[in-house]
């Protein structure tokens, strides 16, 4: 059975993997109810509940979930109802009377009291209530199948809304990022003659007699140069465009963990080598902005 919904419409945005929808149609007089929730999860976790009836078209229902939502934990249920009261559930009368009449001979029999509440005992019975058997032929199949594509295009369209509040949340982390990394520019700058003093207050303490100037300025730029972030500076304005230019691709939620991961990298490398109060604090931000932006990509696909 082919597909009969195309998720391209969608591709140019991202999704959240949660997600509802609900649709309904009528056959005849079978009303046919489709309901799809889904919540965040690593890979396609399906749980399809439907009538027995329709248990040999299960693999066209999964596939056709698989295809358009691809991954989350996604509970599907088909149910179908009769709306012909004639047609629905009826008891069985004479089902119904036999065991009447079984009951009260033996009641007769070994003279046991009669029950008060005999109807309550007696429609707990089996074989009481019989419900008709449904034909399912092709129109009805694909009546099922079209009702099925219905609650799936909701989904989706559910999860792409929430989509673009998860974008909006995200690329407002990464600006934010991308500010306190601007704003260490100008600690970074004072940051070197700091550096330059206290070790020339440390060594005229050490060094009574003096100490070699050419010698202090090119230990000096040795130690400056391991303590230099403009690497790690740069490398963090690239991840944070790519993670933006990345954003609106496809299935772009496991891409955006990788990229997070490698920001993550440059930002406690350059907190490990600021060795200055202020920039700490800018770089303690940007972690924590980062930590915001690892939580919500659990939740897009």
């Amino acid at each position: 059975m082919e597909n009969h919904y195309f998720c391209e419409n969608f591709s140019d945005m991202i999704h959240s993997m949660t997600g509802y929808g609900k649709a309904e149609q009528l056959y005849n007089t079978n009303n046919i109810c489709v309901e799809i929730k889904t919540l965040n999860s690593k890979q396609l976790d399906l749980s399809l509940k439907l009538p027995q009836e329709l248990k040999a078209s299960e693999f066209d229902y999964r596939n056709e979930i698989a295809a358009v939502l691809q991954r989350g934990k996604v509970d599907a249920t088909i149910t179908i109802t009769n709306t012909d009261v004639a047609q629905n559930t009826h008891i069985e009368k004479e089902v119904v009377a036999s065991y009447f009449e079984q009951i009260n001979s033996i009641s007769k029999e070994y003279n046991i009291p009669e029950a008060k509440d005999v109807a309550s005992i007696i429609f707990r019975m089996p074989g009481i209530f019989v419900a008709p058997v449904q034909d399912y032929d092709d129109g009805f199949l694909a009546k099922i199948m079209e009702t099925l594509v219905q609650a799936l295009k909701m989904t989706d369209d559910f999860r792409a809304k929430e989509g673009v509040v998860l974008k909006k949340d995200l690329v407002k982390r990464v600006e934010l990022i991308l500010g306190y990394l601007a704003e260490v520019e100008p600690f970074e700058k004072n940051r070197h003659e700091i550096i330059k003093g206290k070790l020339q207050k440390n060594l005229q303490e050490l060094a009574s007699g003096g100490y070699d100037e050419n010698r202090f300025e090119q230990e000096l730029i040795f130690y400056l140069e391991k303590l230099d972030i403009t690497e790690e500076k740069v490398r963090l304005r690239k991840h944070c465009d790519y993670f933006m230019e990345s954003i609106d691709e496809e299935g772009a939620g496991k891409k955006l963990g990788f990229i997070a991961q490698e920001m993550g990298r440059e930002i406690n490398t350059l907190g490990s080598k600021a060795n200055d109060a202020d920039i700490q604090r800018l770089v303690v931000k940007m972690k924590d902005e980062l930590e915001k932006i690892k939580e919500q990509l659990f939740n897009i696909l």
